[in-house]
């Protein structure tokens, strides 16, 4: 049995590097714009902001954990939103327009799952090509009309999902704004976490992950487990999908546009590997963070324009860099040995020639 107190505490807190990287940035933001960050008006609007961003990188954790990639999420979104607005607005079907929404975002990730395990096709073409098959589905059967969901906050769907269960009630005024959706969110998170750790389909992902040959050999039926997470995906994806136009109370064609790099970016900032084989959900929710903060945190300290996407960028690198250099001994070691390899095939007399010139 392995003593823990020999494990790296790195190892034995998941997400340690990423949560350093975003307790880093909250000071500093804090620090730089005090007037936003360190009032809770900020926060209740990233509690009603970020759960579909962290929705979508959470069931992408599956993905990339796997192996695999899936670029056709933003597409779920506004095929799945379109099939919920479209029943919520002009059928008034409530909870069956909710469940149509999700069904829709399912139907979608299992034909990726199909055509990805069952036919062969690798996951970046196939969710390539659905990523515009379903866009444009969404877009001929909307008419590239958007939906205004008036009278929405009146019915009991708005209310569960995303509503304000403390507006009105004595207290602060920031109480008011606690939304709903970022209560659900919490709820599916620790399921996943749990099921990604502590059930046989998370630790099939990671072998998958690791590679299918022996995910085989030890007897996981790779092409069913490959099918359940492009599932969940598409699962994940349209609930997504019914909390933003909740939110919004408005359904657009191409709201899930935004998300594709933002939440490929933070699946990898939070430590996931894109090799497959690991996967952390708690470092992806603090990715899902850090990502939600930054933009606004740069704005509020003054920073605009180019300035802001550059700092992101040199963030992302750091945060992954940081990462590395803490959570992987072996890469750290391999990239220290690469200097002191390259140091030692200098020869001896070159070394000698060069410092004679400097002394001249």
């Amino acid at each position: 049995m392995t003593d823990r107190s020999t494990i790296p505490i790195t190892r034995r807190i998941e997400g340690l590097p990423i949560i350093v990287v975003f307790v880093l940035l909250l000071s500093l933001f804090m620090t730089t714009a005090p007037q936003v960050f360190l009032a809770p008006f900020i926060y209740t609007t990233f509690l009603s902001t970020l759960p579909p961003l962290i929705l979508l990188a959470i069931g992408l954790t599956f993905v990339i954990g796997a192996g695999e990639i899936d670029l056709s999420f933003p597409a779920i979104i506004g095929f799945a939103g379109f099939v919920f607005a479209i029943l919520f607005k002009e059928y008034q079907l409530g909870w069956i327009a909710v469940l149509a929404g999700l069904g829709a975002g399912v139907l979608v990730g299992f034909i990726n799952g199909l055509l990805i395990a069952k036919i062969g096709i690798p996951s970046f073409i196939t969710t390539l090509g659905t990523q515009f098959l379903w866009f444009g589905m969404a877009t001929v059967l909307s008419g590239g009309k958007s939906y205004a969901l008036r009278g929405a906050d009146q019915t009991s769907v708005w209310n569960v999902i995303v509503g304000r269960p403390f507006a009105g009630l004595e207290g602060p005024p920031w109480l008011w704004q606690l939304p709903m959706q970022a209560f659900w969110t919490i709820i599916i998170v620790v399921f996943l976490w749990f099921i990604l750790n502590r059930h046989r389909f998370g630790e099939h992902t990671l072998f998958i992950g690791d590679s299918n040959d022996v995910s085989r050999v030890v007897g996981i039926d790779v092409d069913r487990e490959k099918i359940k997470i492009f599932t969940l995906m598409g699962l994940l994806a349209g609930a997504a999908a019914i909390m933003l136009t909740l939110e919004n109370k408005n359904y657009f064609g191409n709201q899930g546009q935004g998300y594709l790099l933002t939440a490929i970016a933070s699946v990898l900032i939070g430590g996931t590997s894109i090799f497959g084989g690991r996967a952390t959900i708690i470092g992806t929710v603090f990715g899902c963070l850090i990502i939600g903060m930054i933009e606004a945190g740069l704005v509020a300290s003054g920073l605009t324009g180019a300035w802001v996407r550059t700092i992101q960028g040199l963030v992302f690198l750091f945060a992954i860099i940081f990462y590395l250099y803490l959570d992987e001994p072996q890469k750290r070691n391999a990239f220290f040995a690469r200097f002191s390899k390259a140091e030692a095939a200098v020869p001896k007399r070159v070394i000698e020639s060069i410092n004679q010139r400097e002394e001249r």
